[in-house]
């Protein structure tokens, strides 16, 4: 192929997209495990349900910081025959194995705790530079598709993953042990998922070629490989933004410390990950201030002027991804403490009723995501026939419905119906937000733009594990039910913001 010449990037075959998008599979895999069986390990070591959220704070905090790290690091990266997203997919996989052979074998909370912090960063140090794998790739008519693919992938990875521990326990394995011990079922489920997420990110790696330097400069997309750097924000913008964000953060932070003292009924302790999240936001604003004012460009000074300089179109699908997520994140930490509360009238964690509700749910997250598989193919003909923002309206509504509808089944097997809609706003999630985002893009900062776009979905999850707990425990006196229907109308708010989208 010439380089001297711009051309445009070539149409991929079906079989090299499927090739491409199985690295996924074993993404979606450990994140199946991780979703369906958290939540059930904390409780099963000793967590109350109204601390389930801030343990599971893990998830978003290391997205938020991981991401767009590893999106601004794989833009500048260039491995020779590696390339410069796959040795990310690698390393990834590499600890996200061990991390999975690990978690199931830990005997306290905090043990536990800290291998989902560590679970999670591995997970999105393979999993961001996907986003922008697929942008690479393909051209701008087959991005829908490519996202679509992966989307089949996660669905059918995370069924799979979702129903190991069901489908062990009918095999003869224990899915019941000890108090304070994790059973077989999901000990075995997570060293299986092991083994399928180091094979499937190597399938990927071993038969896709990226694209080279030269090549991507012949198809117009010059990639800055010598890292330059060129800031947009001025100094003195950094500063007032820093002190502001600052001020307001620690100005929080002291008025909670204070009431709490004071106070007959304090205010949960979890306020604070917000306080300080705001605190922290203001002193990296300074900081890339500071060096901005001794002239020391580096990449964190680049991703933070790149805050500042968002497109529009991301802007918008921002808003709605924050609504999306914040219902997702109370589905995955909610839905089995909520079904054994509603239908099956146990908070025990060690009983055969609680967890046989255990089992039920990750059926369910099976029925989901197999649904997710099967719309992948639906989503593009929706697109075409409503807009690609027309299509995820349609998608998230459906979600909503589904999640509400929750409260309303007292027969668990009612609730694969609520599955479909669910299983249908999945699949949009995963795929519409960045077959819309892609084209707004600029190549060359495809990863670090992927990777801070992801800040609005963790900066949810973030607000959901901090204040999800106080509403249950405050607001629904316990009833983690109600916390489900909350999610189901934060999706639908998610629903309508998606008119403010124009589809280019």
């Amino acid at each position: 192929m010439s380089v001297a010449l711009k051309s445009s990037k070539p149409r991929l075959t079906l079989f090299q997209i499927i090739n491409m998008s199985v690295g996924f599979f074993g993404i979606q895999f450990a994140f199946g495990l991780q979703n369906a069986n958290v939540s059930r390990i904390f409780q099963t070591l000793g967590a109350k349900i109204e601390e389930i959220p801030i343990l599971w704070i893990a998830a978003p905090l290391t997205g938020l910081i991981i991401q767009p790290i590893i999106g601004h690091m794989s833009d500048k990266t260039w491995m020779g025959k590696l390339g410069r997203r796959r040795p990310y997919f690698m390393a990834g996989a590499i600890f996200a194995s061990l991390a999975l052979f690990v978690f199931p074998s830990v005997t306290a909370l905090w043990m536990a705790a800290v291998m989902l912090w560590l679970l999670d960063a591995s997970i999105n140090i393979s999993m961001e530079p996907f986003r922008a794998f697929v942008g690479d790739m393909l051209p701008d008519s087959q991005r829908t598709t490519g996202f679509a693919m992966q989307s089949f992938f996660i669905g059918v990875g995370a069924v799979i993953s979702s129903l190991l521990p069901f489908l062990l326990t009918e095999l003869g394995v224990a899915n019941e042990a000890a108090p304070g011990v994790i059973p077989d079922s999901v000990r075995i489920s997570f060293i299986i998922g092991a083994v399928i997420y180091m094979l499937a990110i190597s399938y990927t790696v071993f038969t896709t070629k990226e694209y080279s330097p030269d090549e991507l400069k012949s198809f117009g997309e010059i990639e800055d490989t010598n890292h330059t750097v060129n800031i947009k924000t001025p100094a003195a913008s950094f500063s007032k933004k820093g002190m502001l964000w600052f001020v307001l953060g620690a100005l929080l932070t002291a008025g909670l410390y204070f009431y709490n003292t004071s106070a007959e009924n304090k205010l949960e302790k979890e306020l604070y990950v917000l306080t300080g999240g705001i605190t922290a936001f203001g002193l990296f604003q300074l900081l890339a201030w500071l060096l901005q004012k001794k002239k020391i460009s580096n990449g964190f000074v680049e991703v933070m002027d790149d805050l500042n300089f968002l497109p529009d179109t991301m802007k918008k699908l921002a808003v709605v991804q924050f609504f999306s997520w914040f219902a997702l994140f109370a589905m995955w930490i909610y839905t089995t403490p909520a079904l054994a509360q509603h239908i099956a009238g146990t908070t025990d964690t060690t009983s055969k009723a609680y967890n046989e509700m255990g089992n039920w749910v990750g059926v369910l997250f099976a029925w989901y995501n197999g649904f997710a598989a099967l719309f992948a193919f639906l989503l593009p003909v929706l697109a075409k026939k409503f807009s690609r923002p027309g299509a995820h309206m349609i998608a998230l509504i459906a979600g909503g419905a589904g999640l509400i509808s929750f409260y309303l089944f007292k027969d668990e097997n009612l609730l694969i119906i609520s599955m479909a809609g669910v299983g249908l706003a999945w699949c949009s999630i995963l795929a519409m937000p960045y077959s819309m985002l892609t084209k707004a893009l600029p190549a060359n900062k495809m990863g670090v733009y992927m990777g801070i776009f992801n800040f609005f979905i963790v900066i949810p999850q973030i607000l959901a594990a901090t204040l999800l707990g106080i509403f249950t425990k405050h607001i629904f006196n316990g009833n983690a039910i109600m916390t489900i229907v909350l999610g189901g109308c934060s999706m639908i708010l998610a629903a309508v913001l998606t008119l403010r989208i124009k589809d280019k």
